[in-house]
């Protein structure tokens, strides 16, 4: 299967699942390009973005696990390159 670029947004309203966000990121590490991650203090929420380049069943499996987590959604949107 072919790569593709995607970003993954991550939304994280309890900081307590940050531990399990890190520990999936650093499972797919490989086919991680880069990740910007802002804390917005004043709405109680985290946000995270990040770039992979991997095939398209590797990059839902990572969203889905992604979202089942508490207080964390996930959206992610694909290249059409």
């Amino acid at each position: 299967m072919d790569n593709r670029v995607s970003v993954i947004s991550i939304i994280i309203k309890d900081e307590e699942s940050a531990g399990a966000i890190n520990d999936l990121l650093h499972e797919f590490r490989q086919y991680v390009v880069g990740r910007m991650g802002i804390p917005y203090r004043e709405r109680g929420v985290s946000i995270i973005s990040v770039v992979l380049d991997a095939p398209g069943d590797v990059t839902s499996s990572l969203s889905g696990k992604l979202g089942m987590l508490r207080g964390v959604s996930a959206k992610t949107l694909t290249a059409k390159i």
